[in-house]
């Protein structure tokens, strides 16, 4: 282990992407040696049993080359940096050698990339040695903070989230995943189209009918949501001697873009009269940043969806472009305590809307997203970009300046944003709040189209 000689003037911990291609990741800070930031360790977690607060710990395997060889240092021969499960444990497979025995001791801390048993990642203490197996050293843990691997140091910075690794699970059919990896490698039917580091989730939806005297009317959406996401982290833990930082945060953050039609007569709600909600898409990942040498494993949950609510009576043709950043996290401070963060600097682009008889309509593709540590959910939001259009008599309107009009007419664009913070932010080593702090609910809108009486604006020519 390396001794830091004074944690307060040390330079700030690098915030990166953990290294591909040098199996997973760990770290250890040993009891005793005060509030510095821990240790790179060779010790990996080879099996991890949270219900039970159990785990295999193995040193380097044996035979392995010593350090120094420019070889990696792994454990087994099936290990991938950026794999879901973070590599696999192939102790059994054919040609493989043993774990060592972990030299591992009461109170140490380790930190570590996903492994089997702990696909989220582990953080994690040990509170009792049991005994060496072919495996490695068994122990009994507890759960344990970062404030106990980072001590005092500080550490801030941006991680973008590779698009690859985001696994997708289509909800619903017609649902089309493209992405565009940093790098020019291009994946899906619309990948030539994206910018850089984007992943992006096209998706036709045919949306519950509306009965009337006359039968039935369908509706149907189709649009796309597009993002470029990043994990935003920092810990300030200078000064402290409790292994509680003074600052911290974590957050998703990135650009947001999306793009849908709604046509039709939309059903006008749920039977206990909510909107209509149909989610198309689940997207999952688990990048590892490292925090000096410290693997910090962000639990991504997003889930995609369109949702409308409506009167049942207008039926509409309305398209909406929008654009913009977003952020949704939690902040802490030790004189304010945990606050939920969630910001959109979205705006929308040129509309077209038409309608014909009175009615109204909002239609939303938005999406929930869920940000963790090492499994434990912390923040969830709801990012909801909408367009909103509310008709008495026919109208058609469009936002180039032409529009037509009986009665009265007005089509708003706009973003809700709502959440809240869970205590399991106390993964940082804060203290713990007894409730979920509510966000919001936060809105921003902006008028796009209207007009009325019976007004026709003629065609602005080129």
């Amino acid at each position: 282990m390396t001794a830091v000689e004074d944690t307060d003037a040390q330079a700030p911990l690098a915030v990166a992407p953990a290294p591909a291609g040098a199996g997973t990741p760990s770290a250890v800070a040993k009891p005793g040696t005060g509030h510095r930031p821990a240790a790179k360790s060779p010790l990996k977690i080879v099996a991890f049993d949270a219900a039970r607060g159990r785990a295999i710990i193995a040193g380097p395997a044996a035979g392995a080359p010593p350090k120094g060889t420019g070889k990696d240092d792994r454990d087994g021969q099936g290990e991938r940096g950026g794999d879901h499960g973070g590599g696999r444990d192939e102790e059994h497979g054919k040609g493989s050698t043993p774990h060592r025995p972990a030299a591992v001791a009461v109170g140490d801390v380790l930190a570590s990339a996903p492994v089997p048993g702990a696909p989220r990642g582990a953080l994690a203490k040990v509170t009792e040695v049991v005994g060496t197996t072919e495996r490695g050293t068994e122990v009994k843990t507890a759960p344990a903070t970062l404030g106990a691997l980072l001590g005092g140091a500080t550490a801030k910075g941006q991680v973008p989230v590779d698009p690859a690794a985001m696994q997708v699970e289509p909800l619903t059919p017609n649902v089309k995943v493209s992405w565009a990896k940093n790098g020019s490698v291009r994946f899906g039917p619309e990948g030539a189209q994206l910018p850089l580091g984007s992943l992006r989730v096209d998706v036709r939806a045919v949306l519950p009918t509306v009965k009337t005297s006359a039968g039935t009317v369908d509706a149907s959406a189709t649009g796309f949501v597009q993002l470029a996401p990043e994990v935003d982290f920092s810990y300030d833990g200078k000064g402290t001697t409790t292994g509680t930082p003074g600052t911290a945060s974590v957050s998703l953050a990135g650009d947001w873009a999306s793009q849908w039609e709604l046509k039709g007569q939309a059903a006008t709600s749920t039977p206990d009269g909510q909107p209509v909600r149909v989610p198309f898409a689940k997207l999952h990942a688990d990048p590892v940043i490292q925090v000096g040498v410290v693997p910090v494993v962000v639990n991504l949950d997003l889930t995609c969806y369109l949702q409308v609510d409506a009167d049942g009576k207008v039926s509409v043709d309305v398209k909406q472009d929008v654009q913009g950043k977003f952020r949704v996290g939690g902040s802490y401070s030790r004189a304010k305590g945990w606050t939920p963060v969630a910001r959109a600097d979205l705006h929308g682009t040129p509309l077209t809307a038409t309608a014909t008889a009175a009615g109204r309509v909002k239609a939303a593709l938005g999406t929930e997203a869920s940000v963790g540590l090492y499994g434990s959910v912390g923040v969830t939001g709801t990012l909801a970009p909408y367009l909103r259009a509310e008709v008495s008599g026919t109208a058609t309107g469009s936002s180039d300046g032409t529009a037509s009009a009986v009665g009265k007419w007005a089509a708003y664009g706009g973003v809700d944003l709502s959440g809240a913070l869970r205590a399991h932010l106390d993964v940082f080593g804060t203290p713990v709040f007894e409730r979920s702090i509510p966000l919001g609910p936060l809105n921003h809108e902006w008028e796009l189209a209207g007009g009325q009486g019976a007004v026709r604006t003629p065609v602005k020519r080129p």
